[in-house]
């Protein structure tokens, strides 16, 4: 796009009067009536709009920012001024200096990849331009003051022009060295004289966001960027968040610290911040895809358990069996419904699972997957993580202290999957308790005091401590304590006994797959549908459709098991608190969005049950769960459950108050 004549500033300055009085009135009326004119007020455009109305605006803000952005600035002024004329004599209003107009480039042609790249591919050519990048904010900095502007008079023209910070040179403001007064014959002055009162102080923020892991290519490291918040813009964002920076992308000098090599390292100066933390699990689903849904649950109606088996079956599909944890992996992944009560505390809804078990046993393998199915996740292990380990840290970088988000941090609204979870260091063991329940972290470290937020779904794993001992409690088991443990909704412990049974299916199934593996996918592909793409869409659908909802039934099931548990003194009577109702409601609500409904039936509670019970080295109740690592899929779900709700009910005295226990729907 060209221009067949350059407009004059005075021109330019006109047009953008005009359009900020045409369509952004109401927010210019807003800020006239605002009562403190010492604060900065943001005025939000959007460029698709000031596209269409004045295009060739819309084009020098793009290729030259960090001239017009200023001047656009002064123009919200003027069309203060032109506003403040039509209010009323009574009416209390000032013009607000202190006035940054935001641009908002969604929607416009700015989107473009060129516009728009990856933090990975920002180049030279993007300096000086408009630049659009969209990270999670894994450092944040203090909020300092510096110089934003002085003003100078001319000694030989006697105009008055303002002169702004250098940021190659750390925001330090020189005085001129000749007049740079906006008027059509250059002045040759050299001698200024600084106006008296009229510097300008502005807040200022440096954070550093990094691309997303999840959309780079395996081998890729992910790459990270400086940005420089200022005035309205400091302190909206935090460690952890998502966002989309739009600015002017510029160079500053490294920090001069001894035996340091001083480069210029690439910066982004804001000028627009939007957050993305809602949009953190959100999946395009057709409307054809939930057509499948629904008839795909049509088809399973009156042998609901079946369906829900042929779904499972497509979670992690090279590991073979393991009904139980598959099972668990859906519930955790789908999690239940947060609950907040009248005086605003939270009781979370996301679930966190635990896999204890022998090496060789497909603990990694599980995780890999549930990373997959996740549409925000991070893989790392317990000392394979950063500084900032699991939680946040404070590190110290160019001489000034900065917070660094961790792992759990920056999974938030996702999934953590945590490998080796015993090995964590000292100060994540103390931080994770709080991270994992409350769902929030609170630091107070080298004077950065702030709470980050970590709605994250733990998954962890680890192996025993020596020889695994049923006769021992976990916590004797494994490295963690009682109350980590009891964090976890499910703990599943895969012990690889010896049984030659299992072994004998187990090495017939791989060494099938070995012979025939293109005959193997076919029939896959032919017998269960739900590959990887469609198990995300699923799972992303019944968490944001369904809101799951207690029966009288369900809610029965569910308190006498939690009463009869705290009576009976077993081993894990230490584990078997408030947590562990919660728990069962979590994945009693879980079950009931897997199985494609709004409503959580004596199903849904006693699937729960069993969950827990499977969690249990010795169980007080059911004694036909056995090992979670020999759980195979059955041939006729639906009867096999008739028969282990019959004895839950049993064991709970409710077979007298459910007649109907053959009903699957309670």
């Amino acid at each position: 796009m060209y221009l067949q004549e350059i407009p004059t500033n005075n021109e330019i300055n006109r047009e953008m009067v005009t359009f900020l009085t045409n369509n952004h009135s109401d927010q210019l009326r807003s800020l006239i009536l605002s009562p403190d004119s010492r604060l900065h007020y943001p005025l939000f455009i959007d460029f698709a709009e000031l596209m269409n109305d004045h295009l060739h605006v819309a084009q020098l803000i793009f290729s030259k920012p960090a001239d017009y952005l200023p001047k656009f600035d002064c123009a919200a002024i003027s069309a203060q001024k032109l506003i403040l004329k039509d209010f009323e004599g009574g009416t209390v209003s000032t013009i607000k200096e202190n006035v940054h107009v935001r641009i908002n480039i969604l929607g416009s042609p700015l989107e473009s990849p060129e516009t728009y790249p990856s933090i990975g591919k920002v180049r030279v050519k993007h300096r000086n331009m408009l630049l659009t990048l969209k990270g999670t904010v894994i450092r944040s900095g203090a909020i300092k003051t510096i110089e934003g502007e002085r003003r100078y008079e001319c000694r030989k023209c006697k105009n008055v022009f303002p002169v702004y910070p250098e940021l190659e040179t750390g925001s330090v403001i020189r005085p001129p060295l000749a007049c740079l007064a906006d008027k059509d014959q250059e002045c040759e002055g050299n001698k200024f004289v600084l106006v008296e009162n009229s510097t300008k102080y502005h807040d200022y923020q440096e954070i550093k966001i990094q691309e997303s892991a999840q959309l780079l290519g395996v081998g890729a490291i992910p790459r990270s960027i400086r940005v420089i918040l200022q005035n309205d813009l400091v302190d909206i964002v935090k460690a952890g968040d998502d966002v989309i920076v739009t600015g002017v992308l510029t160079a500053k000098w490294s920090s001069d610290l001894k035996d340091v090599r001083c480069d210029l390292e690439p910066v982004l100066v804001a000028n627009h911040v939007r957050q993305t933390n809602k949009l953190k699990s959100e999946i395009d689903i057709p409307d054809e895809t939930i057509i499948k849904f629904k008839k795909f649950w049509e088809r399973f109606s009156n042998t609901p358990l079946k369906g829900r088996n042929e779904i499972l079956k497509g979670i992690c599909p090279q590991v073979f069996g393991l009904f139980t944890v598959k099972l668990a992996v859906a519930l955790t992944l789908i999690g239940g419904v947060q609950h907040v009560d009248a005086s605003g505390t939270k009781i979370r809804g996301e679930s966190h699972l635990l896999l204890v078990g022998d090496p060789g046993t497909g603990k990694s393998q599980f995780l890999k997957f549930a990373a997959k199915l996740s549409t925000r996740a991070i893989i790392t292990t317990g000392l394979g993580s950063t500084s900032a380990g699991l939680t946040v840290t404070a590190v110290k970088d160019s001489g000034e202290w900065m917070l660094e988000a961790g792992a759990l941090v920056l999974a938030d609204g996702g999934l953590c999957c945590i490998d080796e979870f015993d090995s964590m260091r000292e100060h994540d063991r103390a931080t994770i308790h709080e991270a994992m329940e409350q769902q929030t972290i609170s630091v107070a470290k080298a004077g950065l005091v702030t709470t980050l937020s970590t709605r994250t779904i733990v998954f962890g794993a680890t192996n025993p401590k020596g020889q695994y001992d049923p006769s021992q409690p976990l916590s004797v088991n494994t490295t963690l304590s009682g109350p980590l443990l009891s964090r976890f909704d499910i703990v599943l412990v895969l012990l690889d006994t010896k049984n030659p049974e299992w072994d004998k299916v187990v090495s017939s199934h791989i060494l099938a797959e070995e012979e025939e593996p293109s005959k193997g996918e076919e029939a896959e592909d032919l017998t269960n549908s739900w590959s990887l793409s469609m198990l995300r869409r699923y799972f992303s659908f019944v968490k944001g459709y369904f809101k799951p909802v207690l029966t009288k039934e369900a809610e029965k099931v569910i308190s006498s098991y939690y009463q009869l548990q705290r009576r009976s003194g077993t081993e894990n009577a230490a584990r078997i608190t408030v947590r562990m109702l919660e728990s069962l409601i979590r994945l009693a609500q879980a079950h009931a969005r897997l199985m494609f409904r709004n409503e959580v039936t004596q199903l849904d509670a006693v699937t729960a049950i069993l969950c827990i019970e499977s969690s249990m080295t010795t169980s007080a109740i059911v004694d036909c769960v056995g090992n979670a690592l020999h759980s195979n899929f059955t041939e006729n779900p639906d009867i096999e459950y008739a028969k282990q709700e019959k004895l839950i009910l049993e064991k709970l005295g409710l077979v007298d108050e459910f007649p109907g226990i053959r009903s699957l729907h309670g």
